[in-house]
């Protein structure tokens, strides 16, 4: 990183704590408010963030009623008389810290006697209605889910948990949701940012960032924006997720403890999964103008998963019999460790200074076991297959990714009569796969002669047969063929700091002006080390190094058959390595140097932007301009590459690119409001995409395969229009409807060119097959979402505690790309439907929920033709939770998860039942206890 951007930094860190310096001699006798006019729950519930003040609100005075908007420094009674003016209502004090609101004596005799005091609402749907409000006071189109009144998600991880917002769903790993898919676009055009800062991705391909390392109980709330302001950063195409963990100062509590512990059953292995979590968190000193939190949270997960390999061959798509099959039998462990520290200083109404800190941790214990057939002949007559080679194989990995970042910054009310803010940080992800090696057991090619194959079972059925059946379960027919030992090494690391100023403007009523500057340096490097050996032509038969575990497979619809000790096949080759395995040299070499890159990315960005209110109506104009320079480095493979080589290639790029955008909210009635939006985004390649590297494969010599990066690959660019009608029938409860389209300019695919005659990394080639990245023309995506959300309050007795909530999106879009395909190209991670439903239920202290979220299928995979094209098939999980509040201080919960035992499936474009994989995971169950005080 540059001397210039380091002193930036620390400029910005002196700063912050030289603006804070003053309110030392100040006692905090007022607060700055800043509540919006908005119906009185939710004004409440903001009203008390921003005061720590605990308010109650009597009976259901509160319904159907708004309050004032409130800006400035003011005392809390102050702010409650000016808030609640004209409301009919009125707050009283009733304790320290305490107030109760009540209807004004004019109005009480409209409110029946025997009707309480009570907290507006609790538990989960506290967390719903303060999503809604937010949803509903946003200055753009946003989709929101705060964590209950324990501080929990009721899911495992921020991935899972967002999958039940309108539009979005999530890309999975092992049956749990690892990145989010906003509106059907590609998750590496997603931007992901913790507590203000932008996210760092551990993985080595992208930039999408791996949301199952954040733990749900790390986090406080979730934003996801779909449209863009100009205060945001552009590199969101299909959009923003804003995450949030908890600090002191969101409780109404001063002090404040909670704790979680679960553990369940995994009914595919029978294991136990468990997790544990605990906050600890308070206000201190002579002012309550400390603040600190502390959270942890560890889970471990003994998972398993059964897939069943099927075929992507042409052949297979042209004729509909596959070329093979296999059975991968995963079993691994996953755990998640993270920990939150936030602490914030409050030495004035005026000043508040905070820094954020945070380290996830995310590990895989995997051992992969397969067994396949891979088919060498088929019958003349009725073209079923004939012949096959089998092979036994064992794959070992360990994953270990981590991220660290800390946050400083600061809020000044009244600097020039405006607000500042200001905050710098530093984020580190790494991924390190220490072990990732595989090792490989086989028959004679073609040796096995009878095979029964049946296309009507699902999946279909393709086994040895006759004096072969079995063939699977006898070690001594498998001998070695190849071993390779592979270790990754990949980090990101981002220093960024921003700056931004509002101040109120005398146009219409409550309007501003806003303007800041961001600076952020990233630098992601990759390097891979592999070796493979191949057999030597001393046979070593897997009798030694094999054993027989779990036979059954697919609920005993197929025999596994004979699995390798990886570890014990690893010592006797070790013991060995000379008699049975050499080196692929060439092979080494090109695994070892083609994947490595080290790129360099600095953003510059600055932005002006109004928030001008003219009575209903609110109009945000803004502009946001952002410079951005790359350096890539990456090393070219030759045939006479070594692996001493270093990086040999090189490569750099700048632009600057000018976003306007406009975000307009009209407020109808109290309980209806329209929006709209235009804003213009980007979306800057992925890292390997970027780096100049040249790879040159001439195992076939007729035919040289060269790969290429392309480091002057455009960014994709994208104008994107929204629109929507919001309908708040009472606090709580939303009924809307929206449409939005994306134009997107530069889109990027691989393409091959075959016959090409050219100088690659020096040496010259003739009818070489060249694959490389290249921006097509353009791509256009358009949707329409539906979202309801309600709660039968007016219905009799227990029956008040029923609600529904639901969400339903439909997309469609293509690309054109002539360069790879004449006619329209599917977009990737496209559903066209999308959508959740759940019945929920909160009254007496039980709370239950019965989830549904469905979505269609989408392209995962462009092919060389529309038939090869790759999808994931559609999917619809069942999801159970329940609770109940047995103290105050105490609630017990239960989880069913996956209830429909929904699978992964992919099948290629050829049609849905040319199955390429089928993965299934079973249902899962969990219980424990939560504790709060």
């Amino acid at each position: 990183m540059t001397s210039f951007f380091r002193r930036t930094l620390a400029g910005t860190a002196l700063a912050t704590t030289m603006l804070g310096a003053p309110g030392l001699a100040t006692a905090a006798q007022t607060t700055g408010f800043n509540v919006p006019a908005q119906d009185v729950a939710a004004a409440v519930r903001q009203f008390g963030r921003q005061s720590h003040v605990q308010i109650v609100v009597a009976g259901r005075v509160a319904q159907g009623r708004r309050t004032h908007a409130i800006a400035g420094a003011m005392s809390v009674d102050e702010a409650l008389a000016h808030m609640l003016a004209g409301t009919g209502l009125s707050a009283r004090k009733s304790g320290e810290d305490a107030y109760v609101i009540v209807p004004n004596a004019d109005e009480a005799a409209a409110i029946p006697a025997d009707e309480a005091p009570a907290i507006i609402v609790t538990g989960v749907l506290e967390a719903q209605r303060e999503a809604v409000a937010e949803k509903r006071e946003a200055e753009n189109v946003v989709e929101t889910l705060h964590a209950n009144d324990v501080g929990k998600l009721p899911d495992q991880n921020v991935a899972e948990a967002i999958k039940r917002l309108p539009g979005l769903t999530a890309a999975n790993d092992q049956g749990e949701g690892r990145y989010a898919v906003i509106r059907g676009i590609d998750p590496a055009l997603a931007n992901v940012t913790l507590n203000g800062m932008t996210q760092p991705a551990p993985e080595p391909d992208g930039r999408q960032v791996k949301l199952d390392d954040l733990p749900s109980a790390m986090i406080q709330s979730v934003t996801v924006s779909k449209s863009l302001l100009a205060s945001q950063d552009a590199n969101a195409i299909a959009g923003e997720v804003a995450i949030r963990t908890k600090t002191a100062f969101d409780s109404k509590k001063p002090f404040f403890f909670d704790a979680r512990a679960s553990a369940g059953a995994i009914l595919l292995n029978n294991k136990v999964p468990y997790e544990i979590d605990g906050t600890l968190g308070g206000r201190f000193g002579a002012e309550r103008q400390f603040g600190a939190v502390v959270s942890v949270n560890y889970s471990r997960r003994p998972i398993e998963s059964e897939n069943y390999q099927g075929s992507s061959a042409a052949t297979y798509a042209a004729t509909g019999v596959p070329d093979g099959n296999g059975l991968r039998d995963y079993n691994l462990t996953r755990t998640r460790l993270g920990i939150v520290g936030n602490f914030d200083w409050h030495p004035s109404d005026k000043v508040k200074i905070y820094l954020r800190t945070s380290y996830s941790e995310f590990e895989d214990h995997e051992t992969r076991d397969q067994n396949r057939l891979a088919v060498t002949g088929y019958d003349s007559t009725t073209g079923a297959p004939s012949k096959a080679t089998a092979t036994i194989l064992v794959r070992r990995r360990e994953e270990n990714d981590h991220t660290i970042g800390a946050t400083l910054g600061g809020d000044f009310s009244d600097i020039a009569g405006g607000h500042l803010e200001m905050a710098g940080g530093y984020t580190r992800a790494v991924k390190k796969d220490p072990i990732r090696s595989e090792f490989t057991f086989t028959t004679a090619k073609s040796s096995v002669t009878s095979l029964n194959y049946d296309p009507s079972t699902n999946p279909y059925t393709l086994t040895p047969s006759g004096s072969f059946s079995g063939l699977f379960a006898d070690p001594s027919k498998f001998y070695f063929s190849k071993y390779n030992f592979e270790q990754r090494y990949a980090y990101e690391e981002i220093w960024q700091g921003k700056i931004d100023y509002s101040h109120p403007i005398p146009l219409g009523s409550d309007s501003e002006v806003k303007l800041g500057a961001k600076l952020l340096d990233r630098h992601k490097a990759d390097d891979h080390n592999k070796t493979t050996w191949n057999a030597t032509k001393t046979a070593w038969y897997l009798s030694n190094v094999g054993y027989t575990g779990n036979t059954g497979f697919y609920g005993n619809e197929f025999d596994f058959g004979t699995r390798i000790n990886y570890f014990a096949a690893r010592d006797y080759l070790t013991a060995n390595m000379a008699t049975y395995a050499t080196v692929n040299t060439s092979s080494t070499i090109s695994d070892s140097l083609s994947s490595d890159y080290d790129v360099r990315e600095t953003i510059a960005a600055g932005y002006v932007m109004a928030r001008l209110k003219f009575g209903n109506l609110t109009v945000i104009p803004g502009v946001r301009v952002e410079a951005t320079h790359d350096s890539t480095k990456a090393k070219l493979v030759t045939a006479s590459s070594t692996l001493a080589q270093g990086f040999n290639s090189f490569g750099s790029v700048g632009y600057i690119d000018v976003f306007p955008g406009l975000n307009v909210k009209f407020e109808a009635s109290r309980k209806l409001q329209v929006r709209g939006a235009v804003t213009t985004s980007i979306g800057r390649p992925n890292y390997p995409q970027l780096a100049p590297y040249v790879i040159v494969d001439t195992s076939t010599p007729s035919i040289p395969a060269i790969t290429l990066g392309n480091p002057d690959l455009k960014p994709y660019r994208a104008v994107n229009l929204d629109a929507a009608v919001e309908f708040y029938p009472m606090p709580g409860s939303i009924v809307s409807a929206g449409i939005f389209h994306k134009d997107i300019d530069n889109p990027i695919y691989s393409y091959t060119r075959t016959g090409v005659d050219g100088t690659y990394a020096a040496v010259a080639y003739t009818n070489a097959s060249v694959t490389q990245p290249i921006n097509a023309s353009s791509e256009s995506i358009t949707g329409v979402e539906f979202n309801i959300q309600h709660q039968f309050q007016n219905l009799p007795g227990a029956l008040s505690g029923f609600g529904f909530s639901g969400n339903f999106s439909h997309t469609w879009g293509h690309a054109g790309a002539s360069e790879i395909r004449a006619s329209a190209v599917p977009l990737a991670y496209q559903s066209k439907n999308v959508a959740t439903a759940q019945i929920f239920y909160e009254k007496y202290g039980f709370t239950a929920r019965l989830a549904f979220s469905y979505r269609s299928a989408y392209l995962d995979t462009l092919g060389a033709s529309a038939t090869l094209d790759q999808y994931t098939d559609a999917n619809g999980q069942l999801d159970f939770h329940a609770s109940y509040q047995i103290r105050p201080a105490i609630t017990v919960f239960g989880d069913a998860v996956n209830l429909t035992d929904a699978p992964w499936r992919r099948y290629l474009g050829a049609g849905t039942s040319y199955l390429i994989e089928r993965e299934r995971y079973g249902p899962s169950l969990r219980g424990g206890v939560q504790v709060h005080f």
